[in-house]
């Protein structure tokens, strides 16, 4: 298939793009020439963008699947509910659907790659695969699968496994391996809602020695680690003993910056849960006095570290943790405007971290990222400018994956969930 995107005010995902007038040549689903016109195309389909803006599709690095985002505070997950689920084919088909339908409503909202951190069994890498044959139409996934935590850690017997030693990391991570994931995803401390103690949210749940263990066993097999940190000391023991990206983050000393840079490692911002736990009224977040203010501490901690992160060039990048509390899969713009409102940065380079700084950060940015010869046609197009109101992405006039064509995607939304976001904008 051979056509080229005409009459296009192209951002190419660059650090300092500006937009500019141009034609894009797509052949095969990748992207084969960049013009000012389309005179240089010879014979060949044109689809008038009629100066629409044209960019690189957006990359949301930290998403779980399993859940819409729409509160729903009646109706709890547990390892039980989890392991009926997925105990039987005609269960594990609907979850499939579940999740799979999710994808494709972030792929229609403009996000053409997904990186899932926290998933059942290995539906997520199904998903993937169906997609990447051809079968499904959905974003590029990144999988990780089911991620390892301990008895009483953060998502442990729903999200994750539970392992009480190494050799049960070993044992897990060996197991996940199976499905052949893109990561590992660990879980080092706890969170904001199973905090004990006001001020102190995070708490560290894996021992370092089980960090260690389920890194190295990963890193033999040739696969990086994401883990779960909501604490300094979380922050210090997974660095430490391997991990590759923190997700979330924490106030950050020097001695963490000295850390991240001696391991390589980067910083996963994700202010989108963050924020309604912290400033929604507690009868709209459902919090209470302990996890609004423990809220307030993880947000300010996610901020201050991705800020001293930035200033101090360590890889940050955006993600969404999709599937909390009123974070949806079609709002990864509003990680873009928060990224701008709390952590001080421009919309061009909000813009620049969600599409090439995160397929750097995922180690995809070969293929895709930014609007390159050579890479996939993976592509968003807006009404107007996000570079001068990141709003502009909210609704997406046209959606490219690996060159196939969506117009005028359709989104599905929760009312009652944009009408509170939009109060905190």
């Amino acid at each position: 298939m051979k056509y080229a995107l005409i009459n296009a005010m192209l951002l190419d995902g660059s650090e300092n793009m500006k937009a500019h007038r141009a034609a894009v040549l797509v052949e095969n689903g990748r992207i084969a020439a960049i013009a000012d016109d389309e005179s240089g195309f010879g014979e060949v389909k044109k689809i008038d963008l009629e100066g629409r803006y044209l960019m690189p599709g957006l990359i949301n690095i930290h998403v779980h699947l399993p859940g819409s985002g729409m509160p729903n505070y009646t109706k709890k997950q547990n390892a039980k509910s989890v392991n009926f689920l997925m105990s039987n084919i005609i269960t594990r088909s609907v979850v499939y659907s579940l999740c799979y339908k999710f994808a494709r409503t972030a792929l229609m909202s403009g996000v053409t790659t997904i990186r899932t951190v926290g998933g059942l069994r290995n539906i997520d890498s199904r998903i993937r695969d169906d997609i990447n044959s051809g079968k499904r139409l959905g974003p590029r996934i990144l999988a990780a699968n089911e991620a390892v935590s301990v008895p009483g850690g953060h998502m442990a017997g729903v999200l994750a496994y539970e392992a009480e030693t190494e050799d049960d990391c070993v044992r897990y991570v060996d197991l996940i391996a199976q499905d052949k994931p893109d990561l590992i995803k660990i879980m080092v401390t706890g969170g904001v809602l199973d905090a004990k103690v006001k001020g102190e949210p995070g708490e560290l749940k894996m021992p370092p020695e089980l960090i260690r263990a389920c890194c190295d066993e990963a890193h033999r097999l040739g696969f990086k680690v994401a883990a779960h940190v909501e604490s300094p000391v979380g922050m210090t023991a997974a660095l430490e003993n391997g991990v590759d990206f923190i997700e979330h983050g924490a106030e950050m000393s020097d001695e963490h910056l000295k850390l991240y840079k001696e391991h390589g490692a980067a910083q996963i911002c994700t202010l989108s849960p963050a924020v309604p736990c912290a400033e929604f009224p507690m009868e709209i977040a459902h919090t209470t006095e302990l996890s609004r203010y423990n809220g307030r501490v993880v947000r300010d901690g996610i901020i201050n570290c991705a800020k001293r992160a930035l200033e101090n060039g360590i890889p940050v990048g955006l993600g969404t943790d999709t599937a909390c509390p009123f974070v949806t899969h079609y709002d990864m713009w509003r990680e873009l405007v928060y990224f701008t409102k709390y952590v001080g940065v421009s919309n061009t380079f909000a813009l620049h971290t969600a599409t090439l700084v995160n397929a750097r950060i995922a180690g995809i940015d070969d293929e895709t990222g930014s609007i390159e010869i050579g890479k996939s046609a993976d592509l968003l197009v807006t009404d107007s400018d996000p570079t001068a109101d990141l709003r502009a992405l909210r609704t997406a006039h046209m959606v490219v994956m690996r060159g196939r064509v969506i117009n005028k995607p359709k989104v599905k939304k929760f009312d009652y969930v944009e009408q509170e976001l939009d109060k905190h904008l």
